[in-house]
């Protein structure tokens, strides 16, 4: 069977509502390269990860002997188990739980083990890779907007459910094919992942801190750099420079 042809860079960007509430780190950025996590698998092209942190920039709460050495528990982790809303209007058209969270893998040691599982966790599909899972379809039925890695049993909607920006539909894990926990947000043109293409996507009403900075850009819309710290502004607050 042919591969169909990649859609243009240059298609509509999708606007969504970034997924959570407070701090998170970006990384895998398709501001920084296209395709954003190095191929156009599964509908990645222009995917994005957040990373929760605290006020300090930090992803966990404490480093220790295992830190270095060893994998750790997921709950040390500040993304994990936070909430995590629909960034857009939809109708839900997958729902896939049941992936374990495992442990995150902020150690050169640990993650040797890791890279070596990844072709293995390619062949098992998409549950191994993805985690649990959403899928919303987006109003006209043409684009698809996939939350990835959520925490097993936090799933709050169902297949046929409709939901609205901001309403709460998960937890953060970290299940699939994750390091430490965090969200992965991507649009595509396919309810399956199996099959889809990456569509563009962009952020709205955002503060932004780049990395290195102390004070943060206000954007109307956008996809955050490479590394930077972003925040979603509070719903009405209109008065944001591009």
């Amino acid at each position: 069977m042919a591969e169909k042809p990649l859609r243009s860079s240059t298609a509509p960007e999708t606007l969504l509502a970034l997924p959570f509430t407070g701090r998170w780190l970006a990384r895998n950025s398709p501001a920084r390269r296209v395709p954003s996590h190095g191929v156009d698998l599964l509908g990645e092209r222009y995917a994005i990860d957040f990373i929760g942190v605290d006020d300090r920039r930090r992803t966990a709460d404490r480093r220790d002997w295992r830190t270095f050495l060893a994998t750790e528990p997921p709950e040390r982790f500040i993304a994990f188990g936070r909430s995590l809303l629909a960034p857009a209007d939809g109708v839900v058209v997958d729902v896939h739980d049941g992936e374990v969270d495992h442990e995150g893998r902020r150690s050169q040691l640990a993650l040797v083990p890791y890279v070596l599982g990844q072709a293995g966790r390619l062949r098992q599909g998409v549950g191994a890779v993805a985690g649990n899972h959403i899928v919303i379809e987006l109003p006209g039925g043409a684009t698809f907007v996939a939350l990835a890695h959520l925490r097993a049993g936090s799933m709050r909607v169902a297949v046929g459910d409709r939901v609205t920006t901001g309403q709460p539909i998960a937890e953060c894990g970290n299940s699939g094919n994750s390091t430490q926990p965090h969200v992965h947000i991507q649009v595509m043109d396919s309810r399956d992942l199996s099959v889809a293409q990456g569509l563009p996507m962009a952020f709205r009403s955002y503060r932004e801190w780049p990395r290195g900075a102390r004070e943060p850009q206000v954007r109307q819309a956008g996809i955050p750099a490479e590394e930077a710290v972003v925040e979603p502004l509070p719903v009405g607050a209109g008065d944001a420079a591009p």
